[in-house]
């Protein structure tokens, strides 16, 4: 089973929109709450960057990405210190899947950003891989992320993708999985049920998960168990 990780176990996204607003803010440019969910959340930091600056016709070099990835991290390692980031129910749904199948993460998040919300939660323990952006591979919605959490994860069992579930909050995260050839469940704790359609199943939260709703759903979908 592979997790997103914003907005889907860490509650985290207005605060990664906090923080690009505090960097983008200190050069005079202008990101609204509005636009960060509508165009560019399903971006990891690079990406948003140059999405945005393409979007408001900005000149931006290299070395101004990596100006604005190191601040944007930088303000984000402060927060986490200091905010409560998991949703309600989320570490035990993590803990209740762990006794059943191998986990992974794959996110647009930065590694060291994942690791210090799991670890300070006590859940490192409980994710067999995380792909990130900091492997370096394209971000959602291409399927990169996905797949390399299954070959990250394929030395500790076999991964056939149409057996394997992708939990997400977006349709940037859904169409990465579906590329990737997952089964996906979504969440609705970033964008409401009508804005996930290419679900397979759609929940209000991760508790709302049970092993014999995702075995009905592999079932339905033809996944023998």
């Amino acid at each position: 089973m592979f997790f997103d990780f914003d907005g889907v176990i860490a509650d985290s996204e207005p605060l990664h929109l906090r923080a690009y607003q505090t960097v983008l803010s200190a050069d005079g440019i202008d990101l609204r709450k509005d636009d960060y969910y509508a165009r560019y959340l399903g971006y990891d930091d690079v990406g948003l960057f140059r999405a945005l600056a393409k979007d408001q016709g900005l000149a931006l070099t290299d070395e101004a990405i990596d100006r604005w990835v190191a601040a944007k991290s930088h303000v984000v390692d402060e927060m986490l210190s200091s905010a409560a980031i998991l949703f309600p129910g989320a570490a035990d749904s993590v803990k209740m899947f762990a006794g059943h199948v191998p986990l992974a993460v794959a996110s647009g998040a930065l590694e060291p950003e994942i690791e210090k919300v799991l670890n300070g939660a006590g859940l490192r323990q409980y994710f067999a891989a995380i792909a990130s952006a900091s492997d370096g591979v394209r971000g959602k919605p291409a399927p990169d992320l996905y797949l390399l959490a299954m070959a990250k994860i394929r030395h500790r069992v076999a991964v056939d993708p149409a057996s394997c579930i992708a939990i997400e909050d977006s349709h940037w995260g859904l169409a990465a999985a579906r590329e990737a050839g997952l089964r996906c469940i979504a969440v609705t704790h970033t964008y409401p049920a009508a804005e996930l359609g290419m679900a397979d199943l759609v929940v209000d939260r991760l508790g709302d998960l049970t092993m014999s709703r995702i075995e009905e759903l592999l079932r339905d979908n033809g996944v023998a168990r």
